[in-house]
């Protein structure tokens, strides 16, 4: 079995395959994000009824990735709230084009990104977040499910898994949201419906590296790295697109153990 050293050794030989480059913009400033918390949280907590367990298991600092089902407009804010520390999402550039809206998304540290421009932009942006040592929070699913019946979690995007391999060292939460299609159903409900319960669960996080090594994660050896390094660029990369794969998929299966609808 590899040591911990000397399989981060051979997973920085494959950097040129993995890398994801942070944007050129620079993280935005959240001067006023303490004050919202500060005086929102107390008007919202008698007013949403929700119970938050493993709040403990989310890191209070350093680069971290918390990854939930997404099933309502809702979701961003119970993640922001069981986090206890400023989080940063990615929002498409349409959230940006009112005043209002604006003004929130930009005092709340949220990250524009340019539907013209693609997934690169996406994770660029993502990849800034994370190059700061911050917290991002992100959907695997890539888009709120709209499934009209149970089960609503949709496969996973292995762009989760893209950014954990890029920062090897950071912390994947992966957060149930359970109950929020009650709360705020796609196409039904313009607002949320604040009398329906639901929960926050946070499970145990795992950073690149450790689920790397793990035989019941990516299973791969040091060893079986450094020889990858010198195949060809067709192996390295299939042998990826499987890692991240599996990766996602056992993330997925993380949500739904922890209740994700």
């Amino acid at each position: 079995m590899s040591s911990g050293g000397d399989l981060a050794a051979a997973w920085e030989t494959l950097r040129p395959h993995w890398n994801i480059a942070p944007s050129s913009q620079p993280l935005p400033s959240t001067p006023v994000y303490s004050a919202l918390r500060m005086f929102l949280s107390p008007f919202l907590r008698p007013l949403f009824r929700w119970r938050i367990h493993g709040a403990e298991r989310i890191p209070r600092s350093g680069a971290t990735i918390l990854a939930a089902n997404h099933l309502s407009h809702v979701d961003p804010i119970a993640v922001i709230a069981a986090a206890r520390r400023t989080t940063h999402y990615l929002a498409k550039d349409g959230h940006f084009s009112n005043p209002l809206t604006r003004f929130v998304m930009r005092a709340t540290g949220q990250i524009e990104t340019h539907r013209e421009a693609g997934g690169s932009d996406a994770l660029a942006g993502a990849a800034t977040i994370l190059s700061n040592g911050k917290a991002l929070g992100i959907f695997p699913e890539g888009t709120r499910s709209k499934r009209e019946e149970a089960p609503f979690l949709l496969p996973g995007k292995t762009g989760v898994a893209r950014l954990a391999a890029s920062f090897p060292d950071a912390v994947v939460v992966p957060i149930a949201l359970v109950g929020m299609r009650n709360l705020m159903t796609p196409k039904h409900h313009k607002w949320p419906r604040l009398h329906r319960r639901f929960d926050v669960n946070a499970g145990v996080g795992v950073t690149w590296l450790t689920w790397l090594g793990s035989q019941e994660g990516g299973g791969v050896s040091a060893s079986e790295l450094a020889t990858l390094s010198e195949g060809d660029e067709h192996a390295i990369r299939a042998e990826l697109a499987r890692l991240y794969r599996r990766f996602t998929d056992q993330l997925m299966g993380s949500l739904s153990a922890l209740g994700a609808e």
